[in-house]
């Protein structure tokens, strides 16, 4: 059944534009001819074949699943050596091994978080052939690294300019590396005991909205919130971060003294790491099968955080996306289900003190007794210099992060990382076995980190959204803050999935998810956690899919580009009722009350409002509501929270809330109008939103490069649309307004008619510059432009370029 007029319409105000002109994928015109390269690798037990489409997709064939991870592993290095080496590094502590000694304590913080349990349990978690599967992967890089030094160029650049070499992988490195994981919540646990310390609960509703609002934290017994030291997380962060390459590193290296960072918080905003998904019924889709799509969100760097790759053998055919230091994929569909993954805010880390003995301070007070800390010394290899030996200490609940000698006191973080089967993604390898929803259910009854909400669709028509992760059970308090590690405290064992929400084949006809709190109305948030993100990417989606009745392909990429302000709109509802008599404020109110709320490159106003609530409102609604020392640990604050308070003023702004709100719009909106003539010019309407918020990727090295290596590295700057709360993300520095967040790569899949299905990744696939496939795809993902994601053999042959024939060395 068609659409009528009348749906079209409605669905076409929604979205408010055109389709970009690049939105519909159509294919190139067919290259003159293919490339062909054969390569003898040791290691390959049959004949396989990588083939590289002309958008930088390998295709990857082989005889067995055992030689397709193999062929895996040796792409992955092939396209992406130099990123995979330095994520190993860094998830194992080698650092200092290839940049010397200014990473000596990065390397140790990041031994604190490995896993170091037992690998036979390990394994067996992820389902069967785990092991095999990161044996063939490691084995296939190895490979790649040993072709590679036969003829140093075959190296990324990086390796010859720095002057190393790749370390080799074991199977084990796979798994054993969490720290680029992410879990939540002890960073906030930090910064609320700082806000009670110093004012209360409702204060710290100002930094971090709980949802559902009601009981207010509860401080444990045994807690002095003044009592936890603002550094106690340094090591953690430490740890968590990506390796720094700036010119204090290089002075450390060249010993000089290096620059210490330890202790500086960057905003805490869930909008960075969100992402967006939706799958939608047949009913309600124009093609009549299932529509599945997933862009998720994370920091913007080169090469790309996401790989898309094909992988065929017997008993396997799966395309999508994963981590390209990782086998198999963890997005995507294998020809029979599809899925799609966002986060789902569970909390799986507490924050844990102890009480030290003064006599013998490896000891700690637990259950009425001392307990010895376990004590593990390691050798941390450094360029230039002899190894140096490393102290790490453990709890019985997890690394120690902090210990303060004069206060007989310890701190150590509990988190789900330490459990087996949380190696993050890699439990994919389970779920793309799923040929129908309950093998599917079954495969994340095991899923243990990240926390997701999956979107699943299948050919059979069915639909369904399947929450998953390991979950600790609190029996005795609410996770929001630390807790004393003496026995009082504890895991009562983690959530089952059956006792988890989820929904198959929902009467609406769709499921869409943006990391926001969608626990069904009833169930215990208690259970799962109550910090979650902003809900305006989800109610943007939501409205666009429930007033599309028959959604096509290409109304599904319009809606992930799509640059709706839902904040700015109710901002822009709020100054309609502002009354000045300042004639110039009227003036901009009037002139603000034309824009539509879509924060186009090209809009003016979006311009304005961009700037205004992000560098004058929140901060001014900060410093009207929060004492002087804390404002530093509450920062931009909770942007829904901010947005409501103007709306309804209350008590957090004092003794006459509506006057202090008026004020406070009033006065940071003639500092907004000034700081946007500073910026832009005189004229009003010559601002535009894409000449202040720009994207630009550099390498992570870039301050270790002279400019004609940076450059060459350097993709944009160029123009952005979006913000952190559009469904296009696209998270900014508050200062710069530089993009730093937002789609890793977009998919989206028409569920069997599987080269119909689309996809976009940022900047290339590649992560070698002097290859077309290193930048190719920035401009599609900028504007609204996707390639297919081709699947059936005719498909991917008449697409190809690039023929790697790998034969048994």
């Amino acid at each position: 059944m068609r659409p009528t007029a009348r749906a079209r319409l409605a669905t076409a105000l929604l979205l408010a534009a055109p389709l970009p002109a690049l939105a519909q994928a159509l294919p190139a015109a067919a290259p003159a001819a293919v490339a062909e390269e054969r390569v003898a690798v040791p290691g390959l037990r049959s004949a396989a074949e990588i083939l590289v489409d002309r958008w930088g997709i390998p295709h990857i064939t082989a005889a067995s699943q055992d030689d397709a991870y193999f062929a895996q592993g040796f792409n992955a290095a092939r396209d992406r050596l130099w990123q995979i080496d330095l994520w190993r590094r860094r998830g194992l502590g080698l650092v200092s091994e290839a940049f010397g000694p200014a990473y000596v304590e990065q390397d140790r913080a990041a031994r604190l978080f490995l896993y170091r349990g037992d690998m036979r349990t390990e394994w067996l978690s992820y389902g069967n052939g785990a092991r095999r599967a990161a044996t063939r992967f490691a084995e296939g890089v190895n490979a790649y690294i040993r072709w590679a030094r036969a003829d140093p160029a075959r190296l990324p650049a990086e390796f010859r300019q720095f002057g190393y070499e790749p370390g080799e992988w074991a199977p084990e490195d796979v798994v054993r590396i969490r720290s680029h994981g992410l879990t939540r919540n002890v960073q906030s646990e930090l910064r609320r005991a700082q806000v009670l310390c110093g004012a209360d609960a409702a204060t710290d509703t100002i930094r971090q909205r709980l949802d559902p609002p009601d009981p207010a934290p509860v401080v444990p017994e045994g807690l002095d919130p003044c009592a936890v030291p603002a550094n106690v997380l340094d090591v953690f962060e430490l740890a968590t971060r990506n390796v720094p390459f700036t010119s204090a590193e290089r002075r450390a290296d060249a010993g000089g003294e290096g620059e210490r960072r330890l202790g500086e918080a960057e905003p805490y905003e869930l909008s960075t790491i969100g992402s967006n998904n939706w799958v939608v019924a047949a009913s309600r889709t124009a093609t009549g099968r299932p529509l599945l799509a997933n862009d998720p969100h994370r920091a913007h760097g080169t090469p790309s955080l996401r790989y898309v790759v094909h992988l065929t053998a017997p008993g396997m055919d799966v395309i999508g996306a994963g981590e390209p230091a990782l086998p198999g994929i963890s997005i995507g569909h294998n020809g029979t289900v599809a899925f799609g993954l966002t986060i789902f805010a569970m909390d799986q880390e507490d924050l844990l003190f102890y009480e030290t003995d003064a006599a013998d301070p490896g000891t700690y007070r637990y259950r009425g007794r001392n307990e010895s800390m376990r004590v593990v010394r390691e050798a941390i290899p450094v360029r230039g210099e002899a190894p140096r030996e490393v102290t790490l200490k453990f709890t019985r609940h997890g690394p120690v992060v902090l210990e303060q000698a004069d206060r007989n006191r310890a701190w150590a973080v509990r988190s789900v990382w330490l459990e087996p089967g949380t190696a993050p993604y890699f439990g994919g390898l389970d779920y793309t076995r799923a040929r129908n929803v309950d093998e599917f259910l079954g495969a994340m009854d095991r899923w243990g980190a990240p926390s997701e909400n999956q979107v699943y669709a299948d050919t059979a028509g069915t639909i369904a959204w399947v929450p998953g992760g390991l979950m600790p059970r609190r029996p005795n308090w609410d996770g929001l803050l630390p807790v004393p590690g003496d026995g009082r405290y504890e895991w009562d064992g983690f959530l089952d999935r059956s006792e988890m929400p989820a929904s198959v084949n929902p009467p609406a006809g769709f499921v869409n998810t943006s990391n926001e709190n969608n626990l069904p109305e009833g169930y215990p948030a208690a259970l799962i956690g109550r910090e979650w993100s902003d809900r305006s990417r989800f109610e943007r989606s939501r409205e666009v899919l429930a007033a599309t009745p028959r959604l096509r392909v290409e109304d599904a990429q319009a809606l992930q580009m799509d640059v709706v302000s839902q904040h700015g709109l109710r901002l822009q509802r709020v100054l309609a009722g502002l009354r000045t008599e300042d004639p110039a404020l009227r003036d901009a109110i009037a002139w603000i009350g034309a824009w539509d709320g879509r924060l186009t490159e090209e809009s003016p106003q979006g311009a304005l409002m961009e700037l205004w609530s992000t560098r004058h409102l929140r901060p001014a609604i900060v410093a009207a509501a929060v004492p002087e020392p804390l404002r530093a640990v509450v920062g931009a604050g909770d942007v829904r929270t901010a947005v409501e308070l103007m709306e309804r003023p209350d008590a957090r702004l004092g003794a006459d809330p509506p006057g202090r709100r008026d004020a406070i719009l009033a006065e940071s909106l003639r500092a907004a109008l000034a700081d946007a003539a500073a910026r832009m010019g005189a004229d009003r309407n010559a601002w535009a939103w894409g000449r202040v918020h720009t994207v630009q990727f550099d390498h992570p090295m870039a301050a270790w490069m002279d400019e004609a290596t940076r450059a060459r590295f350097r993709v944009g700057p160029m123009p952005k649309a979006g913000s952190g709360f559009t469904v296009s993300a696209a998270t900014y520095a508050p200062g710069s307004f530089r993009l730093t967040a937002g789609a890793s790569f977009r998919m989206v899949v028409d569920v069997g008619a599987w080269d119909n299905s689309r996809v976009v990744n940022t900047p290339g696939q590649s992560g070698d510059p002097s290859t077309p496939h290193y930048r190719d795809l920035f401009e599609a993902w900028r504007t609204g432009g996707y390639v297919p994601m081709l699947y059936s053999r005719p498909a991917v042959e008449g697409a190809a370029e690039r023929r790697i024939a790998l034969v048994p060395g």
